[in-house]
């Protein structure tokens, strides 16, 4: 069997985890691991698009609401909507208070409940309103938070992609990723992401620096709460819980960066 290279873990990062047009040529467990370990490669891909139009709106003439609204529209777009369905399906099950294979059933159904609705709303609101404070303050922050938010939402997916947390669920991307990224791997990357968000924010002063990497660092803290959760309410991680688990991260990063 040929070995996983570098560039079959970029394209099952990218193919998976974005709507971007990249064809998985690989898929095997071996690949899922180098694709969850290249997943906040994905992640800051889609917050660079999303900084990129937001200052666009601003150097054009729009106000900061537009920007901010523009900004957490992008990676919406970039993922079909993936993870933000997978926060109202995991909101839907958690909310059932049913057993674990009920709860399952639930999330699977293609219909929103009123705990979902109720989720979606207030994540998309305290991002917009975040983005919408920090493209007011500059357009830079609000573009570096964009980036720095939607790496920490993929980090958080390779951690819960480690050796140790079981799928909930036989099939899908659940049982195809979960288990695949050992601690060591997961630990080097949540390092790496750490370090560059501190530096990327060095032009803030060394508040700034701390600040942005209190955001990675917080963002998965509130990730892993949510994910110990899951694990005992499903028995294991499903592709709506690696959603709900993005948007947790992103949404956490974006509040930390509003106290400042």
């Amino acid at each position: 069997m040929p070995r996983t290279s570098p560039a079959d873990g970029l394209r099952f990062a990218f193919g998976t985890l974005t709507a971007l047009p990249v064809r998985v040529t690989k898929w095997d467990r071996e690949a899922a691991r180098a694709g969850m370990l290249c997943a906040p490669a994905a992640g800051l891909v889609v917050g660079l698009c999303s900084a990129a139009l937001g200052g666009a709106l601003m150097a054009l003439g729009a106000g900061p609401l537009l920007a901010a609204v523009a900004t957490a529209a992008v990676p919406a777009a970039l993922t079909r909507g993936l993870h933000l369905d997978g926060l109202a399906d995991t909101a839907d099950g958690l909310g059932s208070a049913r057993p674990a294979e009920d709860a399952l059933r639930i999330m699977k159904q293609s219909d929103v409940g009123p705990f979902g609705v109720i989720t979606l709303l207030f994540a998309l609101l305290a991002q917009v309103a975040v983005l919408f404070q920090l493209y007011e303050a500059s357009w830079t922050r609000g573009a570096l938070a964009a980036a720095v938010s939607a790496a920490a939402a993929r980090l958080a997916l390779t951690l819960a992609a480690r050796r140790g947390v079981p799928p909930a669920r036989p099939e899908g991307l659940g049982a195809a990723v979960a288990g695949t990224v050992p601690h060591g791997a997961a630990l080097l990357a949540v390092g790496l992401v750490t370090a560059l968000a501190a530096l990327a924010a060095v032009p803030f002063g060394p508040h700034g620096s701390v600040r942005y990497a209190a955001a990675v660092v917080l963002a998965l803290c509130a990730a892993e709460l949510l994910l110990r959760h899951c694990v005992r309410r499903f028995g294991g991680v499903t592709g709506d819980v690696f959603g709900a688990l993005a948007e947790t991260a992103a949404t956490t990063a974006l509040v930390v960066l509003a106290f400042g």
